[in-house]
């Protein structure tokens, strides 16, 4: 009688995270983009990157598209769309002022956002805004209530504020955030002002939060955790500071598979695998392309959660854009 071998402890596998990649206002922006293309043709102008990852924008510049950091670099007369992370009310006045037809892509949890700050600014309150100095996000909510709105950026600002009337305190969020980071900046808060008020609902994002869930159940199993995502996605580079908050003995970001560095395989036996809310999955498969051919084939799915919101695209793609915009500049 032959024993049955035990399975052996170094065998590979990899974690698979679910929900990962692509949520719901990135679907919408990138799709955007694509319509405004084909109904419209090129060029199309995109104000910042629509979304951030590097993929996404180089195959969108393949399309025609065309992106640029100001509005001023936009001609004329032409169209352009602003990206998934929202702009300041300034920003479509200089549209306006340089006669060009828009198109608002912005996320609709983020507008969600900027009208909270305006509401609350109406109300006359001091708003604590926690989210990342100099992030898109950030500079666009801001720029909603620039006079009510403080920045809190992370736990350790928060000796540093200051309020003008305890009583009077609101705090808002950044939707790309750490959850946990941001609840431990929350109570640091209302430690300092007791009566501090809360959004009516969260600020941070359902997939934001469902990919961080799906990270800290599998990072405690995980040798090495790759995240999928661009190093200015906010939401990507928590994923990496999740999973090694949930256990993980080493994690990374990278866009793409051939970045992945094989000394990090280095005495791992399980690899998790997760992505940024802005990645497709096609970068995600090239991942597990590269590492299947080192031996992790087994690849088990860590799922948290179920998604199915949609939005629907932007109003402005059901007008025709170009007449306006030419009417515009002929206006000027």
């Amino acid at each position: 009688m032959t024993a049955t071998p035990s399975p052996s402890p170094t065998a590979k596998r990899v974690l698979l995270a679910a929900p990962r990649g692509y949520c719901a206002g990135v679907d919408r922006a990138v799709i955007a983009v694509e319509k405004a293309l084909e109904q419209y043709g090129s060029p199309i102008y995109v104000r910042h990157e629509i979304v951030h990852n590097k993929y996404v924008v180089q195959t969108l510049e393949r399309k025609g598209a065309i992106f640029v950091e100001e509005t001023a670099e936009v001609p004329e007369g032409s169209i352009v769309m602003f990206s998934a992370h929202g702009v300041a009310p300034t920003v479509h006045a200089e549209a306006a002022e340089r006669g060009l037809a828009t198109i608002d892509a912005t996320c609709p949890l983020v507008t969600k956002v900027h009208k909270e700050a305006v509401r609350f600014a109406q109300d006359d309150y001091d708003i604590l805004l926690i989210g990342h100095e100099g992030h898109e996000e950030v500079i666009g909510t801001s720029g909603e209530a620039p006079d009510h709105i403080t920045l809190v950026d992370g736990p350790d600002d928060v000796e540093n504020v200051e309020v003008r009337d305890d009583s009077k305190v609101v705090w808002l969020s950044q939707t790309t955030l750490s959850v946990d980071e941001t609840m431990e900046t929350v109570d640091r808060l209302k430690e300092k002002f007791p009566q501090l008020i809360s959004p009516p609902s969260d600020d941070i994002c359902y997939a934001t939060q469902n990919r961080q869930i799906a990270v800290k159940q599998m990072g405690g199993q995980a040798d090495l955790v790759i995240v999928v995502g661009s190093k200015n996605s906010s939401n990507s580079v928590r994923l990496v500071e999740v999973a090694l908050g949930a256990g993980a003995r080493d994690a990374h970001l990278v866009d793409f598979a051939e970045e992945i560095d094989e000394a990090w395989l280095e005495g791992v036996s399980t690899v998790g695998v997760t992505s940024g809310a802005s990645v497709p999955d096609v970068l995600v498969e090239g991942v597990l392309e590269w590492l299947s051919t080192r031996g992790f084939e087994d690849v088990e799915l860590v799922k948290a959660a179920e998604e199915s919101i949609t939005f629907s695209l932007p109003k402005e793609l059901r007008r025709d854009l170009r007449a306006e915009a030419a009417a515009l500049g002929s206006a000027e």
